[in-house]
């Protein structure tokens, strides 16, 4: 098999083990679902919120230089016009004047030059495409009982216009001095073109983002700081290899409207190498846009300021996908081929699973139920009796569980259970009172 055909087959298989362990659901499925609308299942958003949770730890309560707000997704659609998204927030679009698909010119050409040649990508058809026009990425809705000009507002294209129009409300309830941050996670919408690929690329979804406000003379250390810490975020909390990981510098002409300097990081997905994450040099644009007279006052020189910004964006459904590609595997046992995750234990959506050895020997699964009851105090944890041990194991590998106790005969006379680790598939004899206090250990 060529190595594209591998890459696709590995697309297909994170796309089919999310569906089938309920990770992500096509969204309205029973109806025939919608181009690009996916449902997070039960194992998909403990995966999301771990990473959104794991994030907001990090970034937001464990440092003293950041607050965190939640702001309204529809906005005064005068903070759309101040912050340039409603003339600037657009992408150059074609359409095919035989089968009237459209496509982002970029995409296009992408698509071209993989192929060499200049065809339709939906119906082959050679040279067919209108002139490009530029078409506007804000979805556009109604408030109020009559669809006019009035009336129409926007939901948010990003976050970070709600953390600079609050900007001034924040310093004066929390007295904070430059350098500081205000973080938000939340859901973005943009009228994508052409999404696709699984969740990479979708008209709905979510962000973890920071607006990090210094002074313009020091903007280069603080952006320097904050590459280090997105670097640091994707290979010791994400568990992403450093080798799948890849920084591009976005030229003069490609960048953003607001942006002086970004980077983009890249990922190796399966259907090539594209954005993961961004980071941007914002200057002092949004802030002297939405504050006619300066926002800031330094307490000690009593000189005013619009401060400078570097934004870190992190975007929650490329990390969720990026964490599935990263963890999947594949090997066997014996005749048995075994599909499993390893994800990072703070990541997975079970930390253990218990068993009774069998489900219709009643001292077996009142123990296990002991055992199970007493450790979902503190850790999210499965219950499965069903079928033989063996198949329960490799199930719970499927979805990352990075432990399985067992509870068999031999718990019943000494008090022990069998702990089968998921990446070794190594099992040991614990004591059942000491397992709570040997699991936080592996599970650092």
């Amino acid at each position: 098999m060529k190595k594209s055909e591998q890459q696709n087959d590995l697309m297909a298989k994170i796309a089919s083990l999310a569906k089938r362990r309920g990770f992500v659901f096509p969204g309205s499925e029973i109806y025939g679902g919608l181009a690009n609308s996916w449902d997070y299942g039960p194992m998909g958003v403990e995966l999301k919120n771990n990473i959104k949770q794991l994030w907001w730890k990090r970034f937001v309560q464990r440092r003293d230089d950041m607050v965190g707000i939640d702001a309204a997704l529809i906005m005064n659609p005068k903070v759309w016009e101040a912050s340039g998204h409603l003339q600037n927030f657009s992408d150059p679009l074609v359409e095919c004047k035989k089968c009237h698909a459209r496509f982002r010119v970029d995409h296009l050409l992408l698509h071209q030059r993989k192929r060499g040649e200049l065809k339709c990508p939906n119906c082959d058809a050679e040279k067919s495409f209108t002139d490009p026009t530029q078409f506007n990425l804000m979805l556009k809705t109604f408030l109020g009982p009559a669809e006019e000009k009035a009336n129409e507002v926007f939901f948010r294209p990003e976050t970070a216009q709600a953390m600079f129009v609050d900007f001034k409300q924040v310093l004066d309830t929390t007295r904070r001095h430059l350098p500081f941050g205000i973080a938000q996670t939340g859901k973005a919408f943009r009228n994508e073109i052409t999404p696709g690929n699984f969740i990479f690329r979708t008209r709905e979804f979510e962000q973890m983002e920071i607006e990090y406000f210094v002074e313009e003379k020091d903007w280069k250390k603080w952006f320097e700081a904050w590459k280090k810490e997105m670097w640091s975020w994707m290979t010791d909390d994400l568990g992403l290899a450093d080798s799948h990981i890849h920084e591009l510098e976005v030229p003069d002409g490609e960048r953003a409207h607001y942006s002086k300097r970004t980077i983009d990081f890249e990922y190796d997905y399966p259907f090539g190498r594209d954005e993961l994450y961004g980071l941007a040099y914002r200057g002092d644009f949004d802030l002297k846009n939405h504050f006619k007279e300066a926002p800031y006052r330094d307490a000690e020189t009593g000189q005013t300021s619009w401060p400078h910004v570097i934004e870190p964006t992190w975007g929650v459904d490329r990390s969720v996908l990026a964490a599935l590609i990263d963890a999947y595997r594949e090997d066997s046992e014996g005749d048995k081929k075994r599909v499993w995750l390893k994800l990072p234990p703070k990541l997975a959506p079970y930390k253990v699973a218990v068993f009774p050895l069998l489900a219709n020997k009643p001292q077996l699964v009142e123990l296990a139920r002991s055992v199970y009851d007493g450790l979902r105090k503190n850790f999210m944890v499965a219950w499965d009796p069903r079928g033989n041990v063996g198949k329960r194991y490799f199930a719970q590998d499927e979805i990352g569980t990075p432990f399985c106790i067992t509870v068999d005969f031999q718990s019943l006379e000494d008090k022990t259970v069998t702990l089968r680790d998921r990446d070794t598939m190594k099992q040991e004899r614990v004591k059942i009172a000491e397992l709570e206090a040997l699991l936080v250990k592996k599970l650092a």
